[in-house]
């Protein structure tokens, strides 16, 4: 009697602890304290606001479950070699870097990647479908509202040198003068929402007449980008900047048909509060 009366007590206390770990449950599906204390470090918010996030990400779920929404192995991978080849990566550099930055290992940018691109065949379903394309008023209307946000450049002429080995290249920066059969050159021209905003970022912080810092370039190699000259994005006005208003536009557009449509599901959903951190 006396055991089973301590097995009796064990149970009840494990089953306390586990109802205690549950902050919230949306249509049957739990987020636990932890989530939340978690999703606070993580996204740098106060307890609600983290609640919120999870709340979304859940019921964001539920949707593409029942919508039948799958992401493949090969989708991903293509996503990562995407994102390293523009960073002028392998995709094994691109794993270290991602592991030295974030401290993420390969799996777990996987994973990542997973629902990024779920969330965004998800979006795709919900939002496109009641969205169109920004007239030209809109964009003249966007341009002319948010006009110091487009003091960027719109495009830089460079030489750009590769070369194998990364001391040659280093020689050929230190020395303009210096000469190796290896080093092999080419004249760009970069247009700013053609590349990647992390190159973008590194040839606007290169003076003209300058060489940037090597970089690799994703073919086992490196490269640096000698800024011969650069164009700013007021003497094309408009029409240099024009399909990145047009993409901000549409990305608006996207977040509010998107938030309109959760705040109604999250509305009409099963959603629990049991307890906050």
């Amino acid at each position: 009697m006396y055991k089973i009366f301590l097995a009796l007590l064990f149970t009840l206390s494990l089953n306390a602890e586990i109802v205690d770990g549950v902050a919230a449950v949306v249509k049957d599906s739990a987020i636990t304290l932890y989530d939340i204390t978690t999703e606070m470090q993580t996204s740098k918010v106060e307890a609600k606001q983290a609640l919120d996030i999870l709340i979304r990400k859940k019921l964001e779920e539920i949707e593409a479950k029942e919508r039948k929404l799958t992401v493949t192995s090969s989708e991903v991978y293509d996503d990562i070699k995407k994102a390293a080849a523009g960073n002028n990566m392998s995709v094994n550099e691109f794993y270290d870097a991602i592991r030295e930055s974030n401290g993420l290992t390969s799996s777990q940018l996987k994973e990542k990647i997973k629902e990024k691109l779920l969330s965004q065949k998800l979006y795709a379903a919900i939002a496109y479908a009641s969205m169109s394309e920004p007239s030209d008023s809109e964009i003249k209307e966007y341009y002319e509202l948010h006009k110091d946000s487009f003091m960027h450049p719109s495009s830089f002429t460079a030489t750009v040198y590769v070369a194998k080995n990364q001391a040659s290249l280093q020689s050929k920066v230190d020395n303009p003068m210096f000469y190796s059969p290896e080093i092999q050159s080419k004249e760009e021209v970069l247009q700013y929402d053609r590349i990647s905003p992390e190159l973008a970022a590194l040839l606007e912080k290169t003076p003209i007449n300058s060489f940037s810092p090597i970089v690799p370039n994703g073919k086992n190699g490196y490269m640096s980008f000698y800024i011969k000259s650069v164009k700013s994005a007021e003497e094309t006005g408009i029409s240099g900047v024009k399909n990145e208003i047009s993409n901000l536009i549409m990305a608006d557009k996207r977040e509010q048909v998107l938030s309109d449509y959760f705040d109604r599901l999250r509305n009409n959903a099963d959603i629990k509060i049991i307890r906050m951190p």
